[in-house]
């Protein structure tokens, strides 16, 4: 089949690979027009796209290292404040602490002056009820050693003034012998 196709073309005479005149005239000429018309229309339109498109891709380069710089400030404003309501918590905590421990040694200090009152207005108490106590003891003895002095003198000592000296010297007494057996 080769060998068929390789006489037929040599009976012809002519070279199946060199092209006639007339198709290299116009095969010439359809590519010089294409030239033009895609050197001329495609190739600014095409440019003009790739500029385009380098362009925005560059832009959206800067765009996006801007939109990173933001964001790296943003960041950085973001720790500075975090750390300074952290330094301001801490003072809190610690201004808190101090007003805590003020305000308990306060209430200690009243709470200790209470009870140092209550313990004066108990002391008082205690002698103001010792000394109606006495003085109603030295009353009760004085009624008691005057019946019994009347007893024994067996006169009557209803005489108050008489009453009261005669208790006196009997008190004044005692207290003086109570003084002496104490030392």
């Amino acid at each position: 089949m080769i060998v068929k196709a390789a006489t037929l073309l040599a009976e012809e005479g002519s070279n199946p690979l060199i092209p006639h005149t007339y198709e290299l005239v116009v095969g010439i000429f359809a590519f010089l027009v294409v030239f033009l018309v895609v050197g001329r229309m495609l190739v600014p339109r095409i440019q003009k796209t790739l500029a385009e498109r380098t362009d925005a891709i560059e832009g959206g380069i800067k765009r996006a290292e801007e939109a990173q710089a933001q964001a790296q400030e943003l960041q950085r404003q973001y720790a500075a404040n975090l750390e300074e309501a952290r330094r301001e918590a801490g003072r809190l905590r610690e201004e808190a602490r101090e007003q805590a421990a003020q305000i308990k040694a306060e209430l200690r200090e009243e709470a200790q002056a209470e009870a140092r009152r209550l313990v004066e207005a108990a002391h008082a108490q205690i002698e103001a009820d010792r000394q109606a106590a006495f003085a109603q003891l030295r009353t009760e003895i004085g009624r008691l050693s005057t019946e019994l002095a009347g007893r024994i003198v067996g006169e009557s000592l209803e005489d108050e003034a008489r009453q009261s000296r005669i208790v006196d010297r009997f008190l004044d007494e005692l207290e003086s012998s109570n003084a002496q057996a104490v030392r």
